[in-house]
């Protein structure tokens, strides 16, 4: 499938069901996003791991994964609690907030290396007994940040890429750089939680590449798409 054919298909679904709607795991997305945005736009992103937002802070990350299928049987986190996403929310909260401006159009050598660290940190703020695949560490980053694709077996394959690193990411802005005009004409906004209509936000350029690869990415021969644990 083309870029837009499957953003399409995501935005107006198949046989009338659409891929996007407030009740569907699709949407995790969109309340994860929309609740870490919210703190970002409001400058007090510091306030994500106070004692009042922890916990909601750690349920937005732990369902929003869970929606994936990141904590089921095959993951390290199937033992854990929501409390184990301390760290990472503790980290999160002391992120630039230039990571919020970051999208495939601005992913620059310094973007780039921001984009590095992030994932670096994240990682890093696990315990050392998980193991934190490439699609986890890169799903927090689109659900908190919307900078980046999640590269898990599908976008892989979809995009013929092994692993998160420069190379690959300068890649991710050429592809962009290709088919501005399709990122450019869409304005996908997420969904409300409460209300389940649209909202002021959009989805990121990241977000829109991250649906291309899932959906096109199941129609590629299975070559490089083991999701194997980071090597940092």
């Amino acid at each position: 499938m083309d870029l837009e054919g499957c953003i399409n298909e995501y935005i107006t679904g198949r046989e009338e069901q659409p891929m996007k709607r407030a009740d569907g795991r699709y949407s995790s997305f969109d309340y994860c996003y929309n609740y870490f945005y919210s703190f970002y736009n409001e400058n007090r992103i510091e306030k994500l791991a106070t004692d009042e937002n922890i916990q909601m802070s750690c349920l937005q990350i732990g369902f929003y994964l869970a929606s994936s299928g990141l904590m089921g049987r095959s993951s390290s986190l199937i033992e854990r609690s929501i409390r184990n996403f301390q760290g990472v929310v503790s980290t999160i909260s002391q992120m630039d907030p230039v990571l919020w401006e970051i999208d495939l159009d601005s992913y620059t050598p310094e973007n780039v290396e921001l984009l590095m660290e992030c994932r670096n940190r994240i990682i890093a703020s696990f315990s050392e007994d998980v193991m934190v695949s490439e699609a986890i560490v890169t799903r927090i980053m689109l659900g908190v940040f919307g900078n980046i694709p999640v590269f898990d077996q599908y976008f892989k394959n979809s995009m013929k890429m092994k692993k998160v690193n420069h190379r690959s990411l300068i890649k991710l802005r050429e592809f962009y750089e290709e088919n501005k005009a399709i990122f450019n004409s869409y304005d996908v906004h997420t969904l409300d939680f409460l209300t389940g209509k649209e909202t002021d936000v959009l989805y990121t350029k990241a977000r829109l590449l991250d649906i291309y690869g899932y959906l096109n990415g199941q129609f590629k021969k299975h070559e490089i798409c083991m999701d194997w644990s980071v090597d940092i």
